[in-house]
């Protein structure tokens, strides 16, 4: 009974894992032709946007939505016969771009430190762009007149700045009056790598107290193309009073259609929002932990557009008396989600939680440590491909007292095999019977039937995690391994069915099944060289099922990432040196053990004949 329950749940496991694939098998097919035509083409789209919709700036507590002038939310398309606008540059170690001096916005950011594919010359990755691209994606700041009267900087005021460039240490400030007593200013700064702060200040010199709310904002023109993965979330992020919420883009969509209004609003004290895509992320954070913030996720559609937003502003309109000034600072982020950065952050700034914008699971308290572990070594090395294979060598150190443990009850288990086979003939009309022995065979030679599937069931966690950091960390995005691996995040580009490039066509064009690249196969025969080391079932189903699981593994890990494929040949590989050598010692301890006597045969009984009688 326990064999047939372990059996029922490695099937369970492989079948899990067998529709894990067969569902993401599409979207991870579109993302490489994604690929391939960014590299083919290396030219980004350009193509007139529509102009905004209506999304309301946040609400005060108990009030309507305060939308600004015109029913725009922030960046309506250019009003003709406006001069060029003019712009304040961005440099920084990692970012480069500028910000537009027409309505306050950050819409072109481009990454220095990454590029669209592995390919040296393409194209570096342009994370936020103009409402001119094909995909708009801009951070914005404003403000919105509460009592209906003040007038408050639009989407098409031109604003002045005392600089050209933004640079770390070169803060720039932006400046505009209404002409009604009102300045408003937005002083903003750079650090060395994706952060900025904004801190936008209304000061009144004019006779009347003025109410406005000033807000934050990024906005998304496009749904992005996501990568389509129920173990990775895209979309909405962000953690308001300590508390994680995370919405993707069809849950959004679905709820604020329903609401009539926001998907989702909170007030909170400190916190972040933000968009977060499979390795960037574009989040707004208050400069002071501490202050009261109320934010949102909005969608809102358009001339069949779908349009996007997060904001953040204060949970009422402030109230600006004569001579006195008020203010939001705020803090974006644009750029890569770099693991060690984002902690820095977390801990430097204060932003609780903000390392969880890259999607660890539920696996988090494993799979971190995992790319720590995975990370340091590759310091040391400078290859994680050699990082990831001293780290299983580490793993299988630390699990080498339980994995010694299951082969050596398999190395017994093999030895058992003919005994078994016995038995099961021997009681094959009585199948409680031959159980019943089959146990009593187990506790007399000390064997456990169950321990030999043990170090499978420990490398599914460790599997999971692995492919976790393999998939969601940008620090494995592009990193290479040797040979055709020029990236360890990505399946392994070679294939059997057309000689691994020999043949000039390509087979996934036919089928996305013909695709069976040599670690995959590397990874079969290891795994078949591991189950012909392992004892064979005696049930002839089980033994069948266990003959066609490297075959059935080969063919679902072809299309996973190629360092996790790397991953399970190596482990196999030492699970096969390790197995051998206990099979070795045991045979070894087994000829210096003398041989048990045979059990003793029952007596025979003797018939005692009668004594003969005396002749008389």
């Amino acid at each position: 009974m326990d064999q047939k329950r372990l059996l029922a749940a490695i099937a369970l496991s492989v079948g899990i894992l067998l529709l894990f694939d067969l569902w993401n098998r599409p979207t991870r097919e579109a993302e490489q032709r994604r690929q391939a035509e960014i590299a083919a083409q290396q030219v980004p789209a350009t193509g007139a946007a529509a102009p905004d919709a209506a999304v309301p700036v946040p609400m005060p507590s108990g009030g309507a939505p305060l939308a600004l002038p015109g029913g725009a939310a922030s960046a309506a398309a250019p009003t003709p016969g406006l001069p060029p606008e003019q712009r304040v540059g961005l440099e920084n170690p990692a970012l480069q771009g500028s910000i537009s001096l027409r309505g306050a916005r950050l819409d072109d950011a481009i990454l220095r430190g990454y590029r669209e594919t592995v390919q040296p010359g393409s194209a570096l990755v342009r994370l936020l762009a103009p409402r001119s691209d094909a995909n708009p994606y801009f951070a914005q700041w404003g403000w919105t007149a509460a009592d209906g009267r003040t007038v408050v900087p639009g989407p098409d005021t031109d604003w002045t700045a005392d600089g050209t460039a933004l640079a770390p240490g070169a803060p720039v400030t932006l400046r505009w009056d209404n002409g009604q007593g009102q300045e408003f200013r937005i002083q903003l700064e750079v650090d060395q790598d994706f952060m900025l702060t904004a801190r936008q200040t209304v000061r009144n010199t004019g006779a009347e107290p003025v109410q406005v709310l000033p807000w934050a904002r990024v906005r998304r023109e496009r749904t992005p193309q996501t990568a389509g993965f129920f173990i990775l979330h895209e979309g909405f992020t962000g953690v308001l009073n300590g508390r994680l919420s995370e919405w993707t883009y069809s849950d959004a969509k679905e709820e604020a259609q329903r609401r009539r209004g926001p998907a989702f609003e909170q007030e909170s004290t400190g916190g972040w929002v933000g968009f977060t895509d499979k390795y960037w992320l574009t989040a707004l954070t208050p400069v002071d932990q501490a202050t009261a913030v109320r934010a949102a996720y909005r969608h809102s559609a358009e001339g069949g557009q779908d349009r996007w937003q997060i904001d953040m502003a204060p949970p009422a309109p402030q109230a600006v008396a004569p001579g006195a000034e008020a203010g939001l600072a705020t803090r974006l982020f644009a750029g890569a989600k770099e693991v060690r950065l984002l902690d820095a952050y977390r801990d430097n700034l204060g932003i609780v939680d903000f390392d969880k914008a890259i999607d660890f699971g539920w696996f988090y308290w494993i799979t971190k440590p995992f790319f720590y572990a995975i990370d340091w070594l590759f310091q040391i090395f400078g290859n994680f491909g050699v990082a990831i294979l001293i780290f299983t060598l580490a793993l299988k150190a630390a699990f080498f007292p339980l994995a010694n443990k299951a082969y050596i009850s398999m190395a017994r288990m093999k030895v058992l095999a003919p005994k078994m086979t016995e038995v099961r003939e021997r009681y094959k009309d009585d199948p409680a019977k031959a159980q019943a022995e089959m146990m009593a065979l187990y506790r007399s030679e000390k064997v456990n039937p169950a321990s030999g599937c043990l170090p499978i069931l420990l490398q599914i966690p460790v599997f999971f995690a692995l492919y976790k950091v393999l998939f969601v960390t940008i620090e494995m995005r592009h990193a290479p391994f040797f040979g055709w691996i020029r990236d360890l995040s990505a399946p392994d580009p070679t294939n059997l069915f057309n000689l691994f490039g020999l043949l000039p066509y390509d087979p996934m064009q036919l089928s996305s099944f013909l695709h069976m690249p040599a670690w995959a196969i590397a990874m079969g025969i290891t795994m078949w060289l591991q189950f012909k080391l392992n004892p064979t079932p005696p049930d002839p189903i089980q033994a069948k099922i266990f003959a066609w699981m490297p075959l059935i593994f080969t063919f679902m890990l072809a299309s996973f990432p190629a360092g996790l494929v790397i991953y399970w040949t190596w482990n196999n590989l030492l699970s096969i040196a390790q197995q051998y050598w206990i099979m070795q010692m045991d045979k070894k301890r087994q000829a210096r053990t003398p041989a048990a006597p045979p059990p003793p045969k029952p007596a025979a009984v003797a018939k005692v004949a009668a004594p003969k009688g005396k002749k008389g």
